[in-house]
């Protein structure tokens, strides 16, 4: 099936990140203009629905349909309230405050796995390495931040499999001596990331930025969905449909030079990109999220 992806709304001219659907509408970022908005399907209308959002990239919801932010400006996780309020969840590791939180996945025990990376905010005043991190919820309700990965020199996307046990990290690190690969790693009971597999090496291209979950409506069978490409090099922007195994079933071009991050409302899959756009194209998948279920 060819997807043809029309915009659904005007180009914002500024990039847009982080899709994710509530059950009533489809939230994502606009993050230099650090706001959240909302696309109603029903009848076409955008709305702001938080504002001074410390350009707040990845967003997602917890199985309780609690809103996460990673807000790569104030380095922090953050929690959306509905009423509009803010809380910190981490902004630091063993003391040393955070980078810059790029996209997150939430597990079904709430844990909140993060990418957070040296080079987009100074380094000098934060960690010195880039890696995924969880926050784990303690006793008392307050987070604990964790590192996940010590072999991570850029990580961007992440996703948890169906079954919660395998981790899916996009390592995409610009720079021509790192890698650009999708990789899975083993999640052990304690939360640790172990047995890291290289699924696909995108070699010289831009790699992966964003992705989710979703399954063939026909044969149930799950696949990663990624925003991948770019205009410098490679097939350019697109759509990439991975196998479990990370093999290449599909790709499907998009009209946007760098698309960054991508979900489903039912079959139908919603791209946000780096121009601003928010882009939509009927799919023969079915969204597979968290929440809402």
């Amino acid at each position: 099936m060819t997807w043809k992806f029309i915009d659904v709304i005007p180009n914002l001219g500024t990039i847009t990140e982080g899709p994710c659907w509530d059950g009533e509408k489809l939230l994502f970022s606009n993050i230099s203009n650090n706001r959240v908005l909302s696309y109603d399907i029903r009848n076409n209308k955008v709305d702001e629905i938080f504002s001074d959002t410390g350009q707040a990239n990845g967003l997602n919801f917890n199985a309780n349909g609690e809103l996460f932010a990673c807000e790569g400006g104030r380095r922090r996780i953050a929690k959306y309230n509905p009423d509009g309020s803010k809380e910190t969840i981490v902004d630091n590791l063993d003391g040393v405050i955070l980078n810059s939180p790029n996209d997150l996945a939430i597990n079904e025990l709430g844990s909140i796995y993060f990418s957070d990376r040296v080079g987009d905010i100074n380094p000098n005043l934060g960690l010195s390495f880039s890696a995924i991190i969880s926050a784990e919820k303690q006793k008392d309700g307050s987070y604990q931040a964790i590192r996940r990965t010590f072999d991570t020199s850029m990580p961007n996307g992440l996703l948890f499999n169906q079954e919660k046990d395998i981790l899916y990290v996009a390592q995409s690190d610009y720079r021509a001596d790192h890698e650009r690969e999708l990789r899975s790693y083993k999640v052990s009971s304690d939360g640790s990331l172990s047995d890291m597999t290289v699924m696909h090496d995108f070699g010289p291209h831009r790699g992966i930025d964003g992705m989710t979950l979703a399954k063939d409506s026909r044969t149930k069978e799950n696949y990663i969905v990624a925003a991948t490409g770019w205009e410098i090099s490679g097939p350019g922007g697109n759509i990439t449909v991975f196998d479990k195994k990370g093999a290449v079933l599909e790709q499907h071009k998009t009209p946007c030079q760098r698309p960054t991050n991508c979900t489903f409302i039912d079959n139908k899959i919603f791209v946000t990109s780096i121009e601003g756009h928010l882009l939509m194209a009927e799919t023969d998948f079915e969204g597979s999220l968290l929440f809402p279920n």
